[in-house]
């Protein structure tokens, strides 16, 4: 169980440093179309969406960033569409993810799916807690949560020899 979250912090730690927490390293965001809306604070990449911030590449169809009133703080972060968000070995999928920053929340719905190394963790909807370090994966009627977790015990390969 340790290990499962351990998998589950990993994938959501790369999701919320890549919604702007690293200050320090630039951000490189493509798309096909860039919409920006000052009434509204909100920036919209469109197509082929790729966000890339030191070791950590988020990856959509659209992407939409909002941003508080009087400032340039994020106040949201929205993908939409084929999301996946890579670290290392680390790979969190689904169709849609959100990162609130106020509230230090990251959620991933639409067939959500953590991978890290062979292990692997799915549900109806996962949802990290960044300032509690918590994780919180639920189902539902259709979707039950599952986690396949590989051992990581010693192997024939790995026995000492007398």
């Amino acid at each position: 169980m340790k290990r499962i979250l351990l998998l589950l912090c990993g994938i959501m730690a790369l999701a919320s440093s890549t919604c702007w927490a690293v200050e320090e390293q630039p951000i490189t965001i493509k798309s096909n179309e860039l919409q920006a809306d000052q009434k509204s604070r909100t920036a919209t990449f469109l197509g082929k969406v790729v966000a890339k911030q030191d070791d950590i590449t988020i990856h959509a169809d659209k992407l939409v960033v909002r941003y508080a009133e009087g400032g340039g703080e994020v106040e949201k972060v929205e993908a939409f569409g084929n999301v996946s968000i890579v670290q290392e070995n680390r790979i969190g999928t689904a169709q849609h993810a959100v990162y609130f920053n106020k509230e230090g929340k990251i959620t991933l719905s639409g067939s959500p799916k953590v991978l890290q190394g062979k292990d692997m963790v799915t549900g109806r909807e996962i949802t990290y807690y960044v300032n509690e370090d918590k994780s919180v994966v639920t189902g539902g009627p259709e979707t039950r949560v599952e986690a396949v977790i590989f051992p990581k015990g010693k192997g024939k390969n790995d026995a000492k020899k007398p």
